[in-house]
């Protein structure tokens, strides 16, 4: 850059950190992921952009045609009723310029302040019904944002509210002016946010297209990996057009390609949870409105990953983020990175990014989530609803102390109508939340009556709150595990699933023994020459024995042999024994991983039960004793005047600890158990048919069994 030219404009709240143009590989490596893009409809043709235009100007004019009908019914003289006017704006992925084949339209209807917002859920929506254009018609108007959802001429539509406090609504007008907020309820302020927050961000990008591009690529990722959906706690696509748009703020001049690269490397790296900022937040101002601000907000120190909206006022757009939904956020980016790398290194292709991660068979164990109705037109309403409250499921989920990661899939599926469904005509949606354990020991009862009961009855609640609540509406749970998956789920989902399903379990049947053999620790070395007694056992003779006949601490035996006369029940707190547990049983097994060596699976021991003197088996080491203790290593709190949130959970979902008891002590208990095994005999494990139970008066039983959790 020469001394004669101007200075680069600066985007964002920091300086970029480089302003380097493309070299031609990366121009390349751009057109590459153009092409790679097409084969998934990314792009609509001229013909499908011209027909949405059409549908947009048609809509615009039923708009205008009601509220001049409106102000007429309302005494308005005909000279005023004709030109109060009215308009359609666009946000969301039409308005930023990304949306792809067969996308939704998000739109927001906005009135003078003679047309209130019952008139727009009664009389506009009575008009919008009697068109023959119109399909699946559906309001929803005790929601946080009331929206109108809508099928318009073959479109999915979404058709927002918003009241200003103007006798006319100008053609030219811009939603950005904060003046136009004055005088306005909060639901019309959400509305307006839409449309404020899309034209934000286009002003904040310093290369559109280039953004748009790169902004296609993450949102195709997003969707194939199963991250993208703002309701079940996850980012929805104006989350992740700030991240792109804040990455390309940092590489103002870089190509597609490498921006796609830059994204994922920004964002592994970020010191979560700092806020993700476009601009800085404008000072307070006399509308006061209440906006994002740890300082002054408790409940904002409970975000796990901010990204503040642009516009006034400013807002967390991913306050649903859980701490399941962000490990696996935080994952995918990392993998993503990894991906990109090879791609920019000529190791690998585009494809490689956007291929599907298959969620079926990442867990062992999973909660079926069953919403019936019904008829159709219930049924979409309730599952609406539903789903918007799954992420409450999940936060409790996460909040047991024997869960680690409560993982749901943010594609919802048809059940297939058995006989008995089609002549009572129901219809059902289903969902999956995979389920990761802690490591626990074989006496260990996990109790998640309490967990899914509140679900279900705070959906219910706010069901019968808002006139919602019909005949027939159920909310069913079922526990299966991963092979019992089949029963749910199209032979396209599990297709590669079955033929393994298959294999392993034609393998299992025959090679398995009923007793595994013992495993030679790494610890324990046996003299070449040195053969074992007669009368000594193997694990005497390969681990020792002190006077009392039982193998030492420092080194314990793959299987514990712990008989029922012998048994002692441990000295143990209150604390340290989970509900449902009988306190009796002590014999520890880790879950084993599936390994297959020579059709025999290993099971090992974490911890051993006490012998009759009294001596315990030195304990597997805790998770925490894994982490690195060496302060320097150890993640760096943020400390910024932005962000002072700690990094806990999430603290609206929390529940008083008196209406916990009581809620326990009411209800049948919701058991998952893991058996006792013994070293005897351990005949070949079956697993049971997956029990339907509705969530009403009995429980739901999961049963770990040690060996058998795939």
């Amino acid at each position: 850059m020469t001394s004669s030219e101007p200075p680069q404009k600066t985007y964002g709240i920091t300086s970029p950190i480089t302003l380097a143009g493309p070299k031609p590989e990366d121009l390349r490596l751009s057109e590459q992921l153009v092409e790679a893009l097409k084969p998934h409809g990314v792009f609509e043709n001229d013909e499908e952009l011209n027909h949405r235009l059409k549908v947009l100007s048609k809509l615009d004019g039923i708009v205008k045609s009601w509220i001049k009908q409106t102000a007429v019914t309302k005494k308005l003289p005909p000279s005023i009723a004709d030109n109060v006017g009215g308009k359609i704006y666009t946000f969301g992925s039409y308005r930023l310029g990304v949306h792809t084949k067969g996308a939704d339209i998000d739109t927001l209807c906005v009135a003078p302040l003679h047309i209130d917002r019952s008139d727009f859920f009664r009389s506009f929506l009575e008009i919008m019904k009697g068109l023959e254009e119109t399909k699946d018609i559906r309001p929803v108007e005790g929601a946080f944002v009331p929206v109108i959802k809508l099928e318009f001429d073959n479109i999915e539509m979404d058709i927002l509210f918003a009241r200003l406090a103007l006798r006319t609504i100008p053609e030219d007008l811009d939603l950005t002016d904060d003046n136009l907020l004055r005088n306005l309820d909060q639901k019309c302020v959400r509305s307006l946010n839409g449309c404020r927050v899309t034209d934000e961000i286009l002003n904040l990008v310093p290369n559109k297209e280039t953004f748009r591009l790169c902004l296609r690529a993450i949102k195709l990722w997003a969707k194939k990996k199963g991250i993208y959906s703002n309701t079940l706690g996850f980012l929805g696509g104006v989350s992740w057009a700030m991240l792109v748009a804040r990455t390309c703020q940092l590489y103002p001049n870089v190509a597609a390609s490498t921006l796609v690269n830059k994204f994922f490397l920004v964002f592994t790296q970020w010191a979560w949870p700092q806020p993700v900022l476009l601009k800085q937040p404008k000072p307070t101002n006399d509308l006061h409105f209440p906006v994002w601000d740890p300082r002054v907000n408790v409940q904002d120190r409970f975000h796990l990953l901010p990204i503040i909206t642009p516009a006034y006022p400013q807002q967390n757009s991913t306050y649903n983020v859980t701490q399941s939904t962000k490990a696996v956020i935080e994952q995918e980016l990392k993998e993503g990175l990894a991906v990109t790398q090879e791609i920019l290194q000529g190791k690998a292709s585009w494809e490689k990014l956007f291929t599907p991660s298959n969620f079926f068979q990442k867990y062992k164990h999973y909660i079926v989530l069953i919403a019936s109705a019904g008829s159709k037109e219930h049924h979409l309403e309730w599952v609406g609803l539903v789903e918007s409250k799954i992420r409450i499921l999940v936060g409790s989920l996460e909040r047991n102390s024997h869960i680690k990661l409560a993982h749901v899939n943010p594609k919802g599926y048809s059940s297939p109508p058995s006989e008995e469904d089609e002549k009572k005509d129901n219809y059902c949606s289903v969902w999956f939340i995979g389920l990761e354990f802690q490591h626990l020991d074989t006496s260990t009862n996990i109790d998640l009556t309490y967990d899914i009961r509140f679900f279900v009855d705070r959906t219910h609640q706010q069901a019968v709150g808002i006139n919602m609540w019909k005949e027939g509406m159920k909310i069913e749970a079922k526990h299966v595990k991963r092979k019992q998956l089949t029963t749910y789920l199209p032979e396209s989902v599990l297709k590669i699933k079955k033929k393994k399903n298959q294999s392993l379990g034609t393998q299992s049947t025959e090679t398995t023994p009923s007793k595994p053999p013992p495993v030679t620790t790494p610890e324990v070395r046996t003299p070449v020459g040195h053969r074992k007694p007669e009368n000594m056992s193997e694990d005497e003779f390969l681990y020792g024995s002190d006077s009392r006949g039982s193998t030492p601490g420092d080194y314990q035996s793959p299987v514990v042999k712990v008989s029922d006369e012998d048994q002692i029940a441990p000295e143990t707190t209150p604390e340290a024994v989970p509900d449902g547990a009988s306190g009796e049983e002590v014999t520890v097994v880790d879950q084993p991983e599936e390994k297959d060596t020579n059709g025999t699976e290993e099971m090992k021991v974490s911890s051993a039960s006490p012998e009759g003197n009294g001596s315990f088996k030195r304990p597997a080491k805790r998770i925490s004793d894994e982490l690195d203790s060496d302060p320097e290593n150890q993640p760096k709190r943020v400390k910024s005047d932005e962000a002072l949130v700690p990094t806990g959970g999430q603290g609206d979902h929390s529940v008083p600890n008196g209406q916990e008891e009581s809620a326990r002590a009411a209800m049948p208990p919701l058991i998952i158990k893991q058996q006792r095994t013994s070293s005897e005999d351990l005949p070949e494990l079956t697993s049971p048919a997956p029990q339907a139970t509705t969530l009403g008066k009995k429980p739901i039983k999961l049963q770990l069994l040690p060996g058998n959790n795939t």
